[in-house]
């Protein structure tokens, strides 16, 4: 597992700034050397942050109340009683167990961003024969949304944006596997710029992941390819890095080498690399160094907003996302559409009890977490909107069934106590 970063901006800039400031290097020196430690002492990072931390924190809590933890031991089937889920058919260490819910069964399978066949009915991109590379665990092949269909549950789709989209890398490593790398970051700092293959910029590069994956998605309509290309030059890849290729002092040979990183001595060679029109793409960064060098871009806007600046570098004045992009050799880096989870999901009511298509609830089944329909219908106004929802939701259903029961056992008690009277002698006799 690689080093997590604390949320903060601060933690970040330490990193960036570790070459030019003195507090800076002894900061990531520290970082380092603990990290080191840990992989040597347990083989991955253990430093809690972020949503690891999160995580971790539900977890601890799930294991001091004593519940059992099954790793590796997918769902098979749910258990049907009288119209009513009464549990759920598990395979475990390669057999297949009942396991019966007295309270309800939740599903909170993470939604379908690994599901091919669903994807390919949601997302517009794909049914134009588009690559479409999500990060999120392999795992998450939409199985609690097929299992509630099995048994009459309705899954909403027509959403305006069926996912969180996120623009990634494609990283290939030495076995010849490849891992997906989440453009984050680098599309806020100043002096890189994503063009389309016809050399054209397309949207505001520092707008959130989401809002750049939908004008990726927007800008290749006519064609099955909605691929892009981040690049940058010599000065910006060294300060800031590119994709998963860091900022000097570290190599960037071996990214050279493996193709994630193109190089060329001018823009037209960089354009041969790519097949990037290579008239177009002079003309494009001749217009944006121009807007650059008044600290402004006039196409799109880039750096009007907090937001804008939030992630870029505030050192660079007037605006901190707008630099001319000069100094060679130039370098891209492709970028495709992705996703941070999907947002069409079951219909439920709003403690997550799934419903059928005309409505119904079904009796002891639930859904949680991207697995429900998004209560933002589709939309995606700000980081956080799918683990948002999914706490709080999680916690109203909790919560539900917890309600239930309790009034199932007061009323189990009170029938309990009233057949005890009937049946009482009185003392009289």
């Amino acid at each position: 597992m690689g080093m997590m970063f604390n949320s903060s901006n601060a933690d970040l800039k330490h990193f960036f700034n570790a070459t030019r400031s003195l507090r800076s290097f002894t900061y990531v020196v520290r970082r380092l050397v603990a990290h080191l430690w840990d992989l040597l002492r347990y083989r991955r990072a253990v430093q809690s942050t972020s949503g690891n931390a999160l995580a971790a924190r539900l977890a601890r809590a799930a294991l001091d109340a004593g519940v059992p933890i099954w790793t590796s031991a997918p769902i098979k089937h749910l258990l049907v009683q009288a119209g009513s889920v009464v549990g759920a058919g598990i395979e475990r260490e390669g057999t297949v167990v009942r396991v019966n819910a007295r309270r309800g069964v939740v599903l909170a399978c993470g939604g379908f961003p690994h599901d091919p066949a669903r994807m390919k009915q949601a997302y517009p991109h794909m049914r134009r024969g588009a690559q479409h590379m999500s990060p999120t665990p392999e795992e998450n092949t939409g199985d609690g949304i097929r299992l509630a269909e099995q048994v009459g549950g309705a899954c909403q789709t027509g959403l305006p944006h069926a996912a969180a989209w996120m623009p990634v890398s494609r990283v290939p490593f030495s076995n010849g596997s490849y891992g997906l790398f989440p453009h984050l970051l680098d599309r806020y700092k100043p002096g890189v710029i994503g063009v389309n293959r016809a050399g054209r910029r397309f949207c505001n590069e520092s707008d959130s992941y989401h809002d750049v994956g939908a004008a990726m998605i927007r800008d290749g309509s006519s064609s099955p390819d909605t691929s892009i290309w981040l690049l940058c030059d010599r000065r910006a890849l060294r300060k800031y890095g590119l994709g998963v290729v860091k900022p000097a002092p570290v190599p960037i040979g071996t990214y050279l080498r493996n193709g994630y990183l193109i190089e060329g001595s001018t823009l037209v060679q960089l354009a041969q690399k790519t097949g990037i029109d290579p008239d177009a793409l002079q003309r494009t960064v001749a217009e944006f160094n121009a807007d650059a060098a008044q600290g402004q871009d006039s196409r799109f806007g880039r750096g009007h907003s907090a937001f804008n600046r939030y992630l870029a570098d505030p050192e660079n004045r007037p605006n901190p996302c707008v630099a001319p992009i000069l100094q060679a050799p130039f370098y891209a880096v492709q970028l495709h559409v992705g996703d941070l989870g999907t947002f069409e999901g079951l219909e439920t009511t709003p403690w997550g009890a799934v419903r059928t298509d005309d409505g119904a609830v079904i009796p002891g089944l639930y859904a949680v977490g991207n697995d429900r329909v998004s209560v933002m219908g589709g939309h995606y106004p700000a980081a956080g909107i799918t683990l948002g929802p999914a706490m709080t939701f999680g916690w109203m259903t909790g919560q539900h069934i917890a309600q239930v029961a309790r009034a199932q056992t007061r009323s189990e008690s009170l029938a309990s106590a009233s057949t005890m009277y009937r049946g009482a002698v009185p003392a009289h006799e």
